[in-house]
């Protein structure tokens, strides 16, 4: 059976211009994300830093303009003074979020190297767990102060003479969570998130800085932690921060896809927040926010209860991908692009191997997960302006969600480039969709190529003997007659119509 769906855009209707840093990532020292993942000095591909130069590369193509670091969980009983200086004294440490040794041998300088060799920034996160204000403030002298103090010339003395100018900032993380090391209530982190973005911008008030939100939707906490927190930063921070995970243990494709529905529900709730807080305090600035931590997560929940306690860089949080996993990680882009006039930042967590796009053996090679796709693709072709869509789309229930649209759909209009690209998810289970965009506003573009991302198998895997069992093909049907888009949308596929006034 073939569903039909229909769309309209037109160019004046937009949503907001896109913060490239919605297509940001996540490195935290947790498995092998660090050690073994970016970082292998005996590895034959690794450069004269011992960074791995074929995850260099594969970084690259997701064309990734921001990653978050050091943590995460791990951020909490961290000290970045053991990350710096020789290497040869540097301290190992008991890493307790994740029950493992840290060796220190990545740190601020090295990770702020390694951004530069794949074209990115860094978002720099600070302890408010076991540590606060006074440690915070002297990361962002070291990082950022030219020279002449204390802590800018110890940066000088350990080889760098050049400020890292971090411009975004994470004031601790999750400290919502009773997992956390040193959690706090909302009252406590508010006051001392307010005092540390206060020092911290006395010492760089070019710097933007991030306040905790809610762990996920379902935190007990949730919207009063974000009330409470903002009424004590709302003057002092920029953004606040989501973070969102989603699994399919019961198994259920229809509902797992669907997804979505719950993660555009917390986004606006997020946003009422604010906004609330903007009425109260009859404030003229507008919180945006950043989801700097979010993706599909549970694969691996069974065999990180078998690491052994205190091991080095162990095989953790590696959660091997199928294409379903892909579908919802689309549809959770799609998402994050419909509330651009908010979402400013997003961190896909995270980068490599733990709960990652992108997977590497030590010593031996790398490949891409079925995630990295629907990923490369928005973050390559969803660069301008969010025009805003009308859909007609059939709809279906599942387990827990009502009248779940089969059409998923986001369009982003480049107009320095003259291009259009339309990102559509059919989340029909069984039925291809017949679907028309009506693009008569854009006139004379013409349909670049169409890419498909399907499989018949919903738990179809990459793996390092078969790294291209799930991949994109540019075999898509699209054209246009008379303004429209006419498409054949093949079921539970993720779809990129790209289209350009230029064609050579």
């Amino acid at each position: 059976m073939i569903k039909k769906a229909k769309m309209i855009l037109n160019k004046d209707y937009k949503i907001s211009d896109i913060d490239p840093r919605i297509y940001g990532s996540f490195i935290e020292h947790l498995g092998r994300a660090v050690y073994g993942g970016i970082y292998e000095p005996t590895h034959p591909k690794a450069d004269e830093h011992g960074f791995r130069t074929d995850v260099i590369e594969l970084v690259k193509e997701l064309n990734v303009p921001i990653i978050r670091y050091p943590g995460g969980n791990f951020v909490s009983g961290y000290n970045w003074e053991d990350g710096v200086g020789p290497k040869e004294n540097r301290p190992r440490r008991t890493e307790l979020a994740w029950g493992t040794i840290e060796t220190n041998e990545m740190g601020t300088n090295e990770f702020a190297d390694w951004a530069k060799k794949v074209n990115t920034d860094v978002m720099m996160a600070v302890n408010l767990g076991t540590r606060g204000a006074d440690a915070a403030r002297n990361l962002v002298e070291y990082c950022n102060h030219n020279s002449g103090t204390y802590w800018s010339d110890l940066r000088r003395k350990h080889g760098y003479a050049e400020p890292h100018n971090i411009k975004t900032w994470c004031l601790g993380n999750e400290m919502d969570g009773p997992w956390q090391i040193c959690h706090k209530t909302a009252e406590e982190y508010g006051r001392l998130a307010a005092e540390t973005a206060k020092v911290m911008k006395w010492v760089d008030p070019s710097i933007e800085v991030v306040a905790c939100g809610s762990s996920n939707s379902a935190m007990p906490t949730f919207a009063e932690w974000e009330a409470t927190v903002l009424d004590h930063t709302y003057e002092y921070v920029d953004y606040i921060s989501l973070h969102q995970y989603y699994g399919n243990a019961e198994n259920n494709t229809a509902n797992f896809i669907a997804k979505t529905e719950d993660f555009d529900r917390f986004i606006k709730s997020v946003i009422a927040t604010c906004d609330y807080v903007k009425a109260k305090k009859r404030s003229k600035k507008t919180i945006n926010l950043s989801i700097d931590e979010w993706n599909v997560w549970f694969h691996s929940n069974e065999a990180d209860k078998k690491i052994e306690k205190w091991s080095i860089a162990p095989h953790q949080l590696e959660d091997v991908y199928n294409f379903e996993d892909s579908l919802l990680v689309g549809g959770m882009l799609i998402t994050m692009l419909q509330h651009s006039d908010r979402v400013k930042m997003a961190c896909l967590a995270q980068l490599v191997n733990v709960i990652a796009p992108i997977m590497t053996t030590n010593g031996g090679g790398t490949w891409r997960q079925t995630i990295f796709y629907p990923f490369m693709h928005v973050s390559n072709y969803g660069r301008g302006c969010v025009i805003n869509p009308i859909i007609s789309s059939p709809t279906y229930d599942s387990k827990d969600f009502t009248d779940v649209p089969v059409l998923q759909s986001a369009a982003v209009f480049n107009e320095e480039k003259e291009q259009l690209t339309i990102f559509a998810l059919n989340k029909a289970i069984n039925d291809n969709l017949e679907f028309e965009c009506d693009i008569r506003s854009f006139e004379g573009y013409k349909v670049l190529e169409h890419i498909v991302l399907t499989h018949n198998d919903v738990k179809a895997v990459n793996t390092e003997s078969n790294p291209f069992n799930v991949k994109p093909n540019s075999n898509g049907n699209a054209k246009i007659v008379d303004g429209i888009i006419h498409a054949n949308l093949d079921k539970i596929s993720w779809n990129v119509i790209r289209l350009s006034k230029k064609i050579n």
